[in-house]
């Protein structure tokens, strides 16, 4: 799963906010699909952009992270470049374009979790919801802050010094 870190969080739910405010949705498209919302949202380009550097190259997004090279010179690898960088992994966009980590759809509540689809606006912005939900659980796990009771106490100089 992708890298618990802010930034990652962050995209995730930048995308899903775009999408549940109805910007542009359409599945077939490069650039308005799934794994192009998110691409739109870390490298600030167009979904038109986006579309025109995947048309370069033959294949939906499945297809392109598998036959991503990052020394292609591709400017749909540059952008899969930049996807990486921030944290995510080839295999959790094909997951995004197909709603499938296994992972994230145990966390979604059953009733909802059997109909997902993978088209559907409303089931992208739920599991990109998710996804960041649990990122952030694991980011926050990973946190441990210093036990108060076992702190050393300010000396009473140097507090009167600073007062």
């Amino acid at each position: 799963m992708a890298q618990p870190t802010l930034p990652v969080i962050q995209a995730l739910r930048d995308t899903a906010q775009r999408l549940a405010t109805q910007a542009p949705y359409q599945w077939g498209h490069m650039g308005s699909c799934n794994c192009g919302h998110l691409a739109q949202t870390i490298t600030r380009l167009t979904k038109a952009e986006i579309h025109a550097r995947a048309m370069q190259r033959y294949g939906d997004w499945e297809r392109q992270l598998v036959d991503y090279c990052p020394t292609s010179g591709l400017p749909i690898d540059q952008t899969i470049d930049e996807m990486l960088a921030l944290g995510f992994s080839r295999r959790d966009l094909t997951h995004l374009e197909r709603i499938s980590d296994p992972v994230i759809r145990a966390a979604i509540p059953f009733e909802r979790r059997d109909a997902l689809r993978h088209n559907q606006r409303d089931d992208v912005v739920l599991y990109l919801r998710t996804w960041a939900d649990l990122l952030e659980r694991d980011l926050l796990a990973g946190i441990s802050l210093p036990d108060l009771e076992t702190a050393p106490v300010p000396s009473p100089a140097l507090t009167a010094v600073g007062a």
